[in-house]
């Protein structure tokens, strides 16, 4: 194994220079994942860095990303608590970053994060989700708790359905070993899209503290009904299993549909679409909020689709509503149209940070809430391990579908059936500069 680690923080810059004196800051360390002798000389290295920079004993940072395999998580962690940890009485602090999956099911979770937690606080695990760190997502809850206007309609009274949607036009171009182990669900829907969904429907929190945010989080997710099976669609595209590392005989879904529904006052009867799938038509990622019928439709326009709130997390940033007008012209026509923020063009010259940018940076800063806490991490899997088990044990089965295709026909009966009514004749085009 290999320790990589660089002290003082940088500006954001692109110039060769930048990157030449980012590149001075990198010492790498040798040594095996339960080896004490590596650890030791991590340790003595990182020392030496900090006394040349005439830090106090004891009283610097460090941060320990472990970019590993889950499996040697414990054995690792435990080599940091034993010989590279900092001294916080002196003012320094100690904080380590794991990467997904935490786990595969909820035993395994747990089994995971207790092994963690005798070794560090809470407070020093940072479980990082880079979906947390994307633009459009951090702005969920400005939207939402900044906007008069939101207040009275997010809800079950206004809002039909929610779809919180995951797209790739490629397969797993050479991570199918990885990924026939875990599988879409456990890659994508059980934690970035579900996380997404923590945002859409919480509380408004007392505060925008760290805690204050994820108890809201930690609420949803407890409310979150068990999953039925008929509300589940599952995919495999073809030549999946043409890849050497794929078993001739893999259960694992490439494609889901996964229909989520939350039992409180706000959202009960509100269908949660989860839906995620590799080699399909197109790549994106959004949340698509659609809004109920106008009753008494004097323009007799419900054919052309309901209103919808659509936030495009990727790519083309964007956020715009989806709306009925009247069609230039002489005649009282109506057409749908939308009203458009699209983040390229509203702001030129902006530069967006990356997700781990910013997730990053909120590590050395100690703040929490972009990060999952162990609590919120146990009730997302006990939503989805009954699902899960049912796919391992080869209970349900995924449907063919073709590369390039939207996915197998069933889903969109599916979205149909939880009363998602598609608009025909309308795309949205992002505006060009």
């Amino acid at each position: 194994m290999n320790f990589c680690f660089y002290c003082s923080y940088l500006s954001h810059g692109k110039d060769s220079e930048d990157v030449s004196n980012f590149l001075q800051l990198i010492k790498y360390v040798s040594g095996s994942y339960d080896g004490e002798e590596g650890f030791r000389l991590l340790d003595t290295k990182i020392y030496e860095q900090e006394v040349s920079k005439n830090t106090q004993e004891g009283s610097s940072r460090r941060l320990f990303y472990l970019a590993l395999p889950p499996s040697v998580y414990p054995s690792v962690s435990k080599m940091i608590r034993s010989f590279c940890m900092n001294r916080s009485d002196l003012g320094g602090w100690t904080r380590i970053v794991v990467e997904k999956p935490f786990g595969k099911d909820l035993d395994s979770a747990e089994a995971l994060s207790s092994q963690l937690g005798e070794l560090f606080e809470e407070k020093q695990i940072y479980r990082i989700d880079h979906y947390l760190g994307k633009e459009l997502v951090q702005n969920l809850l400005v939207l939402r708790f900044a906007n008069r206007f939101f207040l009275p309609l997010w809800n079950r009274d206004h809002i039909d359905n929610i779809q919180i949607v995951f797209r790739e036009d490629f397969g797993t171009d050479g991570r199918g070993g990885y990924f026939d182990e875990y599988g879409i669900i456990r890659d994508i829907i059980q934690n970035h899209l579900l996380q997404v969904l923590c945002l859409v429907a919480m509380e408004k929190p007392i505060s925008l503290k760290p805690e204050h945010i994820r108890d809201e989080k930690v609420k949803v997710l407890q409310s979150v009904e068990s999953i039925a099976d008929e509300e589940v669609v599952l995919g495999q595209y073809d030549g999946y299993k043409d890849d050497s590392t794929v078993s001739d005989h893999s259960n694992t879904p490439t494609f889901a549909t996964v229909v989520l529904r939350i039992h409180n006052e706000r959202w009960e009867g509100v269908p949660f679409i989860l839906k995620a799938g590799k080699a399909l038509n197109s790549r994106k990622a959004e949340i698509r909020v659609q809004f109920k019928e106008v009753p008494g439709d004097i323009f007799r326009c419900k054919k052309q689709g309901r209103n919808e709130f659509v936030i495009r997390l990727q790519p083309s940033e964007a956020m715009y509503m989806k709306l009925t007008v009247k069609q230039p012209g002489l005649e009282m026509s109506t057409i749908q149209s939308e009203l458009d923020l699209s983040y390229g063009q509203r702001y030129q010259g902006v530069a967006i940070p990356e997700a781990y940018e910013r997730l990053i940076l909120d590590t050395i800063r100690g703040d929490q809430q972009h990060f999952v806490r162990r609590d919120e991490l146990k009730a997302a899997w006990e939503i989805f391990t009954p699902l899960l088990h049912k796919i391992d044990r080869g209970e349900l089965k995924p449907l063919p579908y073709k590369p390039g295709s939207r996915g197998p026909a069933e889903a969109d009966e599916l979205l149909a059936k939880a009363g998602y009514m598609q608009t025909h004749g309308y795309i949205w085009i992002p505006p060009t500069l």
